[in-house]
């Protein structure tokens, strides 16, 4: 029975383990978005949202205890510069999966995993929704009423009768 054991190992030792989620970390970190098997992504989500819910403080405790878990001192500039400022609002699921098909070789599940806020096709600004966005107007829909009631014969008699 395997009652409360939550994590996955991946077929992986401790130290490889850990490795291999700070890597993905690192690389998702730099590149927002990277392609990996579906149980990884999932071990991997778990992995950092700690780690950029702690990037909400920028103090250097928790720069330090971010290096700590990555190891890459360019990735912890990155996290608190540009990504920490984006989901500063935002409660948590910073990250989204997004399953992408099989691998051919292995028929592994692959997906992609990204940060929420970085994606333009799922993220829309509030000042881009309000521009695209179009009413329908009662001056649209009565122009065209119109020029049909002056084409019809019977709308022009009617019409100076009306007035």
């Amino acid at each position: 029975m395997r009652h409360a054991k939550k994590i996955n190992h991946l077929g992986r030792k401790d130290a490889h383990r850990k490795a291999m989620l700070s890597n993905m970390a690192t690389s998702l970190i730099m590149h927002k978005r990277i392609s990996t098997t579906l149980a990884k992504a999932k071990a991997l989500r778990t992995y950092v949202e700690p780690i950029v819910t702690r990037s909400k403080e920028d103090t250097t405790h928790s720069r330090r205890m971010v290096f700590s878990e990555l190891q890459n001192k360019y990735a912890v500039t990155e996290l608190f510069r540009e990504i920490s400022p984006k989901i500063m609002d935002r409660p948590g699921g910073y990250t989204r999966i997004l399953k992408t098909g099989f691998r051919k070789g292995d028929n592994a599940e692959m997906c992609i995993i990204e940060f929420v806020d970085f994606n333009e096709t799922y993220t829309v600004d509030k000042s881009k929704k309000k521009s695209t966005r179009t009413r329908r107007s009662s001056k649209k829909a009565a122009a065209p009423a119109e020029n049909v009631a002056t084409e019809s014969p019977a709308a022009e008699v009617e019409a100076p009768a009306a007035e």
